[in-house]
């Protein structure tokens, strides 16, 4: 069974308007978790350089002290570029694996909470391998990481490491109505023969 990108953006919105019920229920609108959220982006940026477009060359700064770049005109992604990556570029349904680290960045609102480890499977061989099709949102394993991490293959090879900063609305479809960025570090390959 296919499904389009119309049926995953109807599912986008139809998740919103869950989380938009269910947060009257604790006294908080949606309008206003995402006030929050925007208010937990815009603490971790201001530590950061910022740049608002992507180079038209697409020839980044890299390293740990690049600076972020906003990757769409909503201001939903960041991405610092690491390691540029080398070799072809992700070609459309082309699977995709990565390693990842993310953090919840509700810890950068509130500094006296404990920043624990990172959730992923970076570190450890027991989390897996996770993978998606590029830019084919057909398959349900596409679908369930959300656009944002798709987005810095738009722009750099494989073999990149990246870290970003996503928005819920770009994030993990299932979390999306919990309306909470998280900061990944991500490293993408190819399949090996």
């Amino acid at each position: 069974m296919k499904i389009s990108f119309k049926v995953l953006i109807i599912s986008v919105f139809a998740a919103m308007g869950m989380a938009s019920m269910s947060s009257c229920s604790d006294g908080r609108s949606y309008a206003e978790m995402l006030s929050d959220e925007n208010k937990i982006v815009n603490v971790f940026l201001a530590d950061h350089r910022v740049i608002t477009e992507v180079p038209a060359d697409t020839v980044f700064e890299t390293g740990p002290d690049a600076p972020y770049y906003q990757l769409d005109e909503d201001g939903n992604i960041y991405m610092q570029v690491i390691t540029p990556g080398y070799g072809p570029k992700a070609v459309y349904d082309q699977e995709v694996y990565f390693r990842y680290t993310r953090y919840n960045m509700y810890y950068y609102q509130n500094p006296d909470d404990e920043i624990v480890g990172g959730e992923g499977n970076s570190q450890t061989i027991e989390a897996g391998n996770a993978s998606f099709r590029y830019d084919s949102f057909q398959l349900p394993s596409s679908q369930r990481w959300g656009t944002g991490l798709q987005m810095p293959l738009k722009f750099l090879p494989l073999n990149c490491e990246v870290n970003l900063v996503i928005k819920s609305t770009l994030g993990i479809t299932s979390e999306i109505g919990s309306v909470m960025p998280y900061l990944y570090n991500v490293r993408y390959y190819k399949r090996q023969s």
